[in-house]
């Protein structure tokens, strides 16, 4: 499964990254969770959750039925 979503993260990535952000795919574990850490602008952005749950999520759950859902992680300091 984990190949599957980060294939779907690459038609994904171009989106965040044109507004100067990305995500970082962390974990898939093997009951749908999806743990992926926000980096660049995304980082600090107050949409972020809107976008990672909404786009993100959302876009994830149609490539990979069997995502449940969509984290966000600590970045790394």
């Amino acid at each position: 499964m984990r190949e599957r979503v980060e294939s779907a993260m690459k038609a994904i990535r171009p989106m965040l990254q044109a507004d100067g952000g990305d995500a970082e795919l962390v974990e898939v574990t093997s009951d749908g969770v999806v743990r992926l850490r926000l980096i660049g602008a995304c980082r600090g952005c107050p949409m972020s959750q809107i976008t990672l749950g909404r786009v993100i999520e959302g876009r994830l759950k149609a490539s990979v039925p069997e995502v449940v859902r969509v984290e966000a992680v600590q970045a790394e300091e």
